[in-house]
């Protein structure tokens, strides 16, 4: 383990604290005064509390008291050794302690990537502690009977193509490739989903690839958004536990979630809700016009589209979205 896990974020207007919650410890940094409305922010994989510093720091200025934990298997945060222990189910029951651990009644949740789904979640299944939510990337189209495992059915659509999602269902095979050099694997993962990567240099998708040096592409350096302090940072959160298993594991209960969220068929997010997407953003293929078929699922759903930027739209074009869930926190009546 290299000792860059002592590298500062440098960021003076966050706090740190750890709070016990649903039988792990949880890491979290917070900004702007504790007794204002309550805006929890979920990141995505490969991630942490750190891809929140621009919305910790603008929400916070704004009298949000913002709290941007390191989930379930990623930074300072507990890293369960039992895959199971990693179900949407398991992600949502976290922020639900989370809450009562810092004595909050309700909060608007918000999530990137991974973390839109658990915001997704939280708010249909805990309507009583999430008053609203916002999803960044990833939309939403209810609850399903369960027909299957998921997984099987990619397999079989892909023909034996290559699907990143599909590479990390093995345990340690994914682990194996992506750990033998934290920092390299985080600026190719960064870059290669960027608004930022020319056009014919794109290849997530590619499904003559074999494994992810096949998908991802290296960072010519530096970017607009992500300095070498940035890469950095992130890079020492990972390095603390020298794997991204914590959030592979996260994959690793797509059929697992299918199965146990298939329980709440019919029900439906009824609070207001914003989908916050990302012009070059290639995750699921979204346009507006997908996003707003999903309105029978969550009835309220407003959306606001970020031109230029690509999947880590949060970090990539932090004004632009902290100027879209101000004006959001900022229509809703006070929680």
């Amino acid at each position: 383990m290299s000792d860059s896990s002592a590298i500062s974020h440098g960021l003076d207007f966050v706090r740190e604290r750890f709070v016990e919650t649903n039988g792990i410890r949880m890491h979290v940094v917070e900004a702007g005064p504790v007794d204002g409305p309550a805006v929890v922010l979920c990141h995505g994989f490969p991630e942490s509390w750190y891809s929140w510093r621009h919305q910790l720091r603008a929400l916070g200025a704004a009298g949000y008291h913002v709290i941007a934990p390191d989930q379930r298997g990623y930074g300072q945060t507990d890293m369960p050794d039992d895959i199971d222990s990693y179900t949407q189910l398991h992600l949502v029951a976290d922020l639900v302690g989370l809450l009562d651990a810092s004595g909050i009644e309700r909060a608007v949740v918000v999530g990137h990537d991974w973390g839109a789904p658990v915001a997704w979640n939280a708010a249909a299944l805990r309507p009583d502690r999430f008053v609203a939510m916002s999803a960044l990337s990833v939309h939403w189209s209810g609850y399903h009977p369960y027909t299957g495992p998921p997984t099987a059915s990619m397999r079989d659509a892909l023909r034996g193509g290559f699907l990143y999602v599909l590479h990390f269902q093995e345990p340690g095979v994914a682990e194996a490739e992506l750990d033998s050099d934290i920092r390299a694997t985080l600026g190719r993962f960064l870059y290669s989903l960027s608004g930022d990567i020319p056009r014919d240099q794109y290849r997530f998708f590619d499904a003559a690839a074999r494994d992810m040096s096949g998908v991802l592409v290296d960072a010519p350096g530096p970017l607009p958004w992500l300095t070498a302090h940035d890469l950095d940072v992130f890079t020492a959160e990972f390095e603390r536990r020298g794997t991204f298993r914590g959030g592979i594991n996260w994959y690793r209960n797509i059929d697992a979630n299918a199965a146990l969220l298939a329980a709440f068929v019919g029900r439906r997010v009824e609070q207001p809700a914003l989908f916050i997407g990302a012009e070059r953003d290639s995750i699921f293929g979204q346009t507006r016009e997908s996003v707003d078929a999903t309105r029978s699922a969550a009835p309220q759903l407003q959306q606001v589209w970020i031109a230029g930027s690509g999947h880590w739209v949060q970090q990539e074009r932090p004004d632009e979205v902290n100027a879209a869930l101000l004006d959001f926190l900022g229509a809703l009546p006070r929680w």
